[in-house]
């Protein structure tokens, strides 16, 4: 698939199918996440495969306590209230209520200590690589989505997963066969979010 196809078609995933995925697909979404820069090219990364009912079980229950927390309540009627957000809402809730049944999940994990440069925000160093196993997944025909939720219970994944302690969990990302389609994205139009030389400077194309 060209780039350009991946990266304009490239929508948030949050339904499966429970279709299993092979090891040779996982293996070259995360191989394309390998080649990804990072500062020094250091590659602090590593990626958690987990596949075990139990194991995606207790991670489920993590993850669906960070969206009550955050997105449960009231926050929850407002979002249903406006027909623009609710689509998306009820597409996350489902992900937070059924997460378990993907049927892989992927953990990048980040070395954070010791941490070389002051200047730059940690994730800077793995999310480039985390795109790219989102564009991969993409050429391949897989769905995904960047997830943060479990971090709500850091520690806990950690020691379920036995992650070291110098070592950070920064994003989870399902994977599997869509049972949605994929794309045309709807964003904002270039012009809108690009200025030249100063801010609020726009011009034509």
């Amino acid at each position: 698939m060209d780039v350009f196809e991946a990266m304009y078609t490239l929508r948030a995933i949050r339904r499966f199918k429970p279709d299993p995925v092979p090891d040779e697909l996982v293996w070259k979404v995360l191989e394309a996440a390998t080649k990804a820069p990072s500062g020094g090219n250091r590659q602090p990364w590593r990626f958690l495969v987990v596949r075990d009912p139990e194991t995606k079980r207790r991670i489920g229950e993590f993850y669906l306590e960070g969206w009550e927390r955050f997105y449960g309540g009231a926050a929850r009627e407002q979002m249903l209230q406006d027909p623009a957000r609710a689509r998306i809402y009820r597409s996350a809730d489902h992900l937070a209520r059924h997460l378990a049944e993907v049927p892989v999940l992927i953990i990048a994990c980040l070395r954070t200590t010791p941490w070389p440069v002051t200047t730059s925000e940690r994730g800077s160093y793995i999310f480039p690589a985390v795109q790219n196993l989102l564009l991969a997944a993409r050429a391949l025909g897989l769905g995904t989505v960047l997830t943060t939720l479990h971090r709500v219970r850091e520690k806990e994944v950690r020691e379920l997963l036995g992650v070291p302690d110098d070592w950070e969990t920064m994003a989870l990302v399902p994977l599997g066969w869509p049972a949605v389609p994929f794309g045309p994205v709807r964003r904002l139009p270039v012009e809108e979010v690009v200025y030249w030389e100063r801010w609020g400077e726009t011009r034509s194309r």
